[in-house]
């Protein structure tokens, strides 16, 4: 699924367009975001794709959910 990763106010969050949902980031797994999981407030755990570190944000991705 898309998911745009953003800056809001100081916190990173993520918005889903197909599900018109916005939620924050509350834990990464991977220090430098990319190539990890993130797990949004509402409980949902998505994997990322390897991008470089130094990607500016916003940026629009392609994420899967990750099941527990």
């Amino acid at each position: 699924m898309k998911v745009t990763i953003r800056i809001t106010g100081d916190a990173l969050s993520a918005y889903i367009p197909k599900k018109d949902l916005e939620e924050p980031i509350i834990s990464v797994a991977n220090e430098d975001l990319w190539g990890g999981s993130i797990l949004l407030r509402n409980g949902w755990r998505l994997a990322l794709p390897h991008l470089p570190q130094d990607t500016r944000l916003p940026v629009t991705v392609e994420a899967n959910i990750r099941r527990h």
